[in-house]
């Protein structure tokens, strides 16, 4: 099988049931989706496998389940097959939040991304998982879409924020703390 296939070559790709137009909000979305999955490898590779281990399980299960989110986000006719993403998938999310909310101290103050590599990386996966739920808002303003799809975008993003606090704690640094009116200094 050729990496190349020249169909896209006029600006069109194919999506499940049809083609569209290569900056179509639908090739957008999941686009967006693909490139979370890429940072979340490239967080992965960062992470040292004994400390993180849990961590570094669920961020695989992650990265197949973001594969399932393109998929459902490629299907341009309602219906044409299941869809893959569920409630239950949003509901272990937030499992995995609270387990690593409870490792963490309280936060009293806004916190700003930062602090060791793996927390830095993480909240690179955090902003550009809210920038593929923006993505999808979009497209499901315009087409109808997977409903959970969203839901696990939004819940992601929190996993990813409570995933960073906890890599620095985990590594004895402390998050770094927004100080407001902070200027010049």
């Amino acid at each position: 099988m050729k990496i190349y296939t020249r169909t896209g070559d006029k600006g069109q790709t194919g999506v499940i049931g049809g083609r569209v137009d290569k900056d179509d909000a639908r090739v957008e979305a999941y686009g967006t989706v693909d490139e979370l999955n890429s940072f979340i490898g490239a967080a992965i590779s960062g992470l040292d496998e004994e400390r993180f281990a849990d961590l570094a399980a669920d961020l695989r299960q992650i990265q197949h389940e973001l594969f399932d989110c393109g998929t459902d986000l490629a299907v341009l006719t309602v219906g044409a097959r299941p869809y893959q993403v569920t409630g239950e998938m949003v509901e272990r999310l937030e499992a995995w939040i609270d387990k690593y909310d409870a490792e963490t101290p309280d936060i009293t103050r806004f916190i700003l991304p930062g602090g060791t590599a793996a927390s830095s990386a993480l909240h690179v996966c955090r902003t550009v998982c809210r920038r593929a739920e923006r993505r999808v808002v979009t497209l499901g303003r315009e087409q109808q879409i997977n409903e959970e799809v969203r839901k696990y975008l939004n819940r992601l993003s929190d996993f990813f924020f409570t995933a960073a606090r906890m890599a620095n704690y985990r590594e004895r640094v402390e998050d770094v703390h927004y100080e407001p009116k902070r200027r010049g200094v």
